[in-house]
């Protein structure tokens, strides 16, 4: 079991409890947080939101019932650690990297609407 800094009542169990597109839209959220820092500038709070959602994507990866998405959430995840170590994440890629995460679903998809 891992230890999380940010949600430390939530469990491997527990997460997995959660289908796949609420745990899609989770890790949006995040990114959706990190998008409104960033419009103000606060990069420090961007930076949490960013840390946040890491954790909810190594959740999320430990507890993946279907392997064929493994590959497109590391590659989301990578995505999310470039934008994590640029000195000011660029919006216009956080949007991006938040559309391509709800795309891995169809029900994430059509919860996020008109992102």
């Amino acid at each position: 079991n891992m230890t999380l800094k940010y949600h430390q009542t939530l469990t491997e169990e527990k997460w997995s409890a959660f289908p796949f597109y609420k745990q899609l839209i989770m890790i949006g959220n995040e990114l959706n947080r990190a998008k409104n820092c960033i419009e103000n500038n606060d990069i420090e709070r961007v930076k949490t939101c960013y840390e946040r959602a890491f954790e909810l994507f190594y959740l999320t990866i430990a507890c993946l019932k279907d392997k064929r998405k493994l590959k497109e959430l590391l590659r989301a995840k990578e995505m999310l650690g470039a934008l994590y170590i640029e000195k000011m994440p660029n919006p216009n890629e956080n949007i991006a990297l938040l559309r391509a995460l709800l795309s891995l679903d169809k029900d994430s998809f059509m919860a996020a609407g008109n992102l």
